[in-house]
């Protein structure tokens, strides 16, 4: 890999852990495979996500977000000016739309630009999205993002989930992972110790609910720091 300047831009990004708790089989949760030419973590098996779009702030949903989450999610701000917890919400729903085809919401106008929701006649939600962890990349990578992963169960989806006949090519691969075998693919360090989160909420029988505090690996400079957020 090519080493950056440590003043790389960070960028703010959003990822969708979808989480299935039906099969007998045990949990499993949705990832695909990054192209080897990508000039961020090539060839890694990751969680479908990606970058805040300027047009993310506009989206209007079928539901308001869950308020108890907004103070996490514009918490310990990156970036001036920071991203609005919405904003952060619709880049996850939308990503995932994009590089899976899952979509999930209500009847009801579609936001500009967004195919699969129009196709559908669907208006996203946000409501079943559950921050559960955030990292900066570090110094020195050719690519930085400020990325909240958030948490969706399967459930909440609409249509058939084994179809990613609409996904974009971004994600090859695309497969529903068995937790139990997730650690043995290739994955980012720091999608090694999200699983681990995952594995740890997948496996009681609770519904899904917002953790007590969010991990998050701040990585803004060189002296990396962690910290919850509460």
């Amino acid at each position: 890999m090519t080493d950056a300047p440590a003043d790389t831009p960070i960028r703010d990004a959003a990822t969708v852990i979808v989480l299935d708790r039906s099969s007998p089989n045990g949990p499993t949760v949705l990832m695909g495979q990054r192209g080897s030419g990508a000039a961020f973590m090539p060839s890694k098996y990751v969680f479908p996500g990606g970058a805040v779009d300027a047009a993310d702030a506009d989206v209007r949903f079928s539901a308001p977000s869950d308020p108890s989450q907004h103070h996490r999610l514009a918490a310990e701000p990156a970036r001036d000016p920071a991203p609005t917890p919405e904003s952060l919400l619709a880049a996850a729903l939308r990503e995932l739309a994009e590089e899976t085809g899952m979509l999930t919401g209500a009847a009801g106008p579609a936001p500009e630009g967004w195919d699969h929701y129009a196709r559908a006649g669907l208006s996203p939600d946000p409501a079943a999205l559950i921050f559960l962890f955030r990292a900066i990349t570090p110094p020195g990578r050719t690519r930085r993002y400020d990325a909240r992963f958030f948490l969706l169960d399967a459930t909440r989806l609409h249509g058939d989930r084994n179809d990613f006949s609409a996904a974009c090519d971004e994600l090859s691969h695309l497969h529903w992972v068995p937790l139990d075998e997730a650690r043995a693919l290739d994955l980012p360090f720091i999608t090694e110790v999200v699983m681990a989160e995952v594995a740890a909420i997948a496996r009681t029988p609770a519904q899904l609910a917002p953790p007590e505090a969010v991990p998050f690996f701040d990585n803004r400079a060189r002296e990396p720091r962690f910290l919850r957020i509460r």
